[in-house]
């Protein structure tokens, strides 16, 4: 796959988006306290690759920690179809993988995975456990 432009949505669909991603180049799943108990499945891409088309009026911020990362839900139903944060390389965005409308299951299932153990700052590295994740 290269770059593609992807549809998606929170689950009621009043937020809906583009999203330019490849996603062969990878996506992540980390075990800090808001992936975890979300199941947030990123992939990450420069804030210019992001395109909400419509319901920018019905996300509601979250943030916690050190506040670099605005973690964007839908007010209705309460999905985080993607988050901003600006790193010292730029601004990205979190693009959540579950939340692009038109993907096959069989693609999701064969997307590489970089496992990030975010409970201990160590971004670099997996945490010992990763199936649960």
């Amino acid at each position: 796959m290269a770059l593609r432009t992807y549809t998606g949505s929170c689950h009621c669909g009043a937020v809906r988006f583009e999203a330019e991603v490849d996603l062969e180049a990878g996506t992540s799943r980390c075990n800090c306290s808001i992936c975890f108990k979300g199941r947030f499945w990123k992939a990450v891409i420069p804030a210019s690759g992001l395109h909400v088309l419509q319901g920018e009026a019905e996300l509601a911020s979250y943030r916690f920690s050190s506040h670099s990362v605005c973690h964007l839900f839908c007010r209705r139903c309460g999905i985080k179809p993607f988050g901003r944060v600006r790193l010292q390389a730029g601004d990205f965005v979190a693009v959540n993988v579950a939340c692009l409308d038109d993907v096959d299951d069989a693609v999701l299932a064969a997307l590489p995975v970089q496992f990030e153990d975010g409970r201990h700052e160590h971004w670099d590295r997996a945490p010992d456990v990763t199936t649960h994740l």
